[in-house]
């Protein structure tokens, strides 16, 4: 009898047996619908606040990050404590021009979102470059 017949068979079988593919890449962290709701508003809130704080939108533009989905590389972390951001801004057209932003928030919302717990930081930024330019006028 040949094993040339039996070579797909035995395939399968070593890729059955073999070391599971997903054992060696980190697992992902998969968010309920909930949370993504959660996020999204958490990141809403924040640059809602930052731009109560810094004046307004007549005078302040948050980081592009806090316009994307969920406050993007803004979100520093969350966690049960809740949702990070940290995030520069300036004012209109800043980005445009090529100006460097003038202020960095530092902001802690609620898990569920609804709530600004602190604002540990607004002020002259800490640090250049770490979050993209303010975002661009509607």
């Amino acid at each position: 009898m040949s094993l040339s017949r039996f070579r797909p068979l035995l395939g399968c079988l070593a890729l059955l047996l073999g070391p599971a593919q997903g054992a060696t890449a980190p697992a992902r962290a998969q968010i309920t619908q909930e949370q993504a709701f959660q996020r999204g508003r958490a990141a809403n809130l924040a640059r809602m606040r930052a731009e109560v704080i810094n004046g307004g939108l007549g005078h302040y533009r948050a980081a592009a990050c806090m316009f994307q989905l969920s406050g993007g590389d803004c979100l520093v972390r969350s966690g049960p404590e809740g949702f990070l951001f940290r995030f520069h801004g300036a004012p209109p057209g800043a980005a445009q021009a090529g100006l460097p932003p003038t202020v960095e928030t530092e902001i802690l919302i609620a898990p569920d979102g609804r709530q600004v717990l602190s604002v540990l930081y607004n002020g002259p930024p800490r640090t250049s470059g770490a979050t993209p330019s303010p975002a661009p006028t509607p």
